[in-house]
């Protein structure tokens, strides 16, 4: 049985890591010289991790501050072996503008977990969520963080090793800036900035001297990435048509120009140079070809960051390695923790990108890797789901397998999960049928009962029942699991299940009654069925308020309880429609007139009510 606590001698370890230790031990069971069993720590001059059981010591032997941090998050899990880590640099990126801006208290806990798991780099992504003194409507009535708070966090972080890093957008992803009116005189189009005004460089400057007073790292993100319509804007009214490649280079060189006058060396997400060089805007295509007059205009010391969450082949992640070299230099590579576009973490997805990009990584000694948690659609998943992936991710980076008995462990030993409720995650997409699309509980829960769209994208008629069992079985896998201390929000899975089902039975009892036109089905549907609906809403919102305010600050949760409240306002409508046509107020309902077979779903993401409309 793994003992309850552990004591390290302070006069036998090196202060940084003793420093480490004494932040540690106010929430693990560890204790300076006496008390448990003894941690015993050994400097080696290699990157190699040593975890051994003497008598009434644990053996740790490292070379670095992270590995024996993560040696003492296995013995914290009972677990001993040899690990070597592969990079130099392992971290994550929190994504904290879509919505979401954890609390500083937040971010210091996944800060302690992600250091005993053997991490040593944070990026904190904030488009417009920091706050810049004489500008309001920067990031305004979104959260962002203080210079105060940004600073505690990347204190509490040295502490333990972990170095943080701003993860900014200098030209594209600015959208929430750039509907105020207060920024009309820098924005190319919609998310933008305009290249080559004056006005648009002070800004960066001030957002670029933000980060600089904030973070002790010598290092910043400045983004780029995704400006598909640069220069498609107000800079084509002003100056006509340029090409891409000229007008993205001349930014470039600009904003690094800052960066250099600030001390700061910049890196950059790659894809823009990969994009504009094919004719189809494709990050990931072959036939991509890359002038090289662009590259000679890439300026010195700007490092690129090669994103890829999707392929699953080892090969082409080696060849896009080599590519980027080619490009300019060693490459950082950012690998994906699948929680975007989500409501849990998605392990299968992310199984099958990471694996093959480590094993590259690893082949091609790249040094640096770090792994993005997405929050695209409004961060409504439940982040603490994605430690059962950050687990598994740190595990083969530092040589194992991602054997389940070793995710299981330090997910409990080191974030208090459990693992089984984190990955129950996969089972929120549905095979309807042998050989035909998965159905995410995303479409199941914003599909409109009257008009439909995700019923018939997933052929709900030969269908829905077999989403239906499914559905079923999962309510009752996570009913039967009590996982101690519910983090992540069991209640809340159980909500979003709950929830699902009602809608996809709503919807079927729905169409069936309508086709028959069975007069008491529709007063039942409309008196007893749409109100138990209606509650099952009513529940997923509070479970969903109680998961973002333990995490987040308030500000971004009314927008995900605008689409709970839609949901409720359709369903209403459901009902007003049905009791209209009972009472021969109207002659037919249009919406479920209106019913068509199509393939698959018609609609790529649903990021809430599915809609034929504008749908802001």
């Amino acid at each position: 049985m793994t003992p309850r606590s552990y004591y390290w001698k302070q006069e036998e370890t090196a202060p940084e890591l003793d420093r480490a230790l004494q932040v540690l031990s106010e929430f693990y069971p560890l204790q300076a010289n006496e008390g448990g069993k003894q941690l015993q720590f050994i400097w080696q001059e290699n990157e190699n991790l040593r975890v051994r059981e003497w008598g009434d010591r644990i053996c740790i032997e490292y070379g670095s501050l992270s590995a024996a941090l993560r040696g003492t998050g296995m013995a914290l899990s009972g677990l001993f072996g040899d690990a070597i880590s592969s990079f130099k640099r392992l971290g994550i990126m929190l994504d904290c503008s879509r919505n979401a801006v954890m609390k500083v208290a937040y971010v210091k806990r996944w800060i302690r977990q992600l250091a005993l798991l053997g991490y040593n780099q944070l990026m904190l992504y904030t488009e417009d969520t920091y706050e810049l003194s004489d500008e309001p409507f920067f990031g305004y009535k979104r959260g962002g963080y203080t210079l105060e708070e940004i600073r505690e966090i990347d204190a509490y972080a040295a502490a333990l090793g972990v170095e943080v890093i701003a993860c900014i957008q200098t030209l594209g992803h600015l959208h929430q800036i750039l509907k105020w009116k207060r920024f009309d005189a820098i924005r190319d189009t919609n998310g933008v900035v305009l290249v080559d005004e004056e006005e648009t460089y002070r800004l960066i400057e001030r957002m670029i001297s933000f980060w600089k007073k904030a973070l002790r790292t010598e290092r910043i993100h400045i983004g780029m990435d995704e400006a598909h319509d640069l220069g498609c804007g107000k800079f084509l009214d002003r100056n006509g048509y340029e090409p891409q490649y000229d007008i993205f280079s001349r930014h470039l060189a600009k904003v690094c120009a800052i960066c250099n006058r600030h001390g700061l060396a910049p890196m950059i997400w790659s894809d823009m140079f990969f994009r504009m060089g094919n004719a189809r805007h494709d990050y990931y295509d072959r036939a991509t070809i890359i002038p090289d007059t662009v590259r000679e205009r890439i300026p010195a010391g700007v490092s690129l960051v090669y994103w890829d969450y999707y392929n699953t082949d080892k090969a082409f992640y080696i060849e896009w390695i080599h590519r980027h070299r080619a490009l300019a230099g060693e490459p950082v590579m950012a690998s994906g923790i699948w929680t975007w576009m989500r409501f849990w973490y998605d392990h299968a997805t992310t199984a099958a990108a990471v694996r093959p990009c480590i094993e590259a990584c690893r082949e091609e000694r790249l040094s640096e890797l770090f792994f993005t948690l997405w929050g695209d659609g409004g961060s409504y998943c439940e982040f603490d789901s994605a430690w059962a992936g950050l687990v598994w991710a740190a595990d083969l980076a530092f040589g194992g397998s991602g054997d389940e008995h070793v995710v299981a462990a330090m997910a409990r030993g080191v974030c208090n999960v459990d693992a089984s409720l984190c990955l129950l995650g996969e089972h929120l997409q549905v095979d309807p049928q042998d050989g035909g699309e998965k159905v995410f509980l995303s479409t199941l829960l914003w599909d409109d009962p009257l008009l439909g769209i995700g019923w018939e994208g997933y052929q709900g008629k030969k269908t829905a029942e077999k989403i239906r069992v499914a559905l079923e079985t999962l309510k009752h896998r996570v009913e039967c699991l009590n996982p101690e201390g519910d983090v992540p929000s069991r209640a809340y899975l159980l909500a979003l299940v709950r929830t699902a089902l009602a809608r996809v039975n709503l919807r079927q009892q729905l169409v069936a009654a309508w086709e028959a036109k069975d007069r008491a089905a529709l007063k039942w549907i409309a008196d007893e069925l749409v109100p138990e609906v209606d509650a099952e809403v009513v529940q997923l919102n509070a479970a969903f308020r109680a998961q973002w305010l333990r995490r987040n600050k308030a500000f971004g949760m009314e927008a995900m309880q605008i689409r709970f409240g839609a949901l409720r306002a359709r369903c209403e409508e459901t009902a007003v429609r049905i009791r209209e046509y009972l009472a021969g107020e109207i002659a037919t309902i249009d919406e479920l007139d209106d019913q068509r077979e199509v393939e698959s779903n018609p609609v790529r993401y649903f990021y809430w009510l599915a809609t034929g409309s504008v749908n802001f």
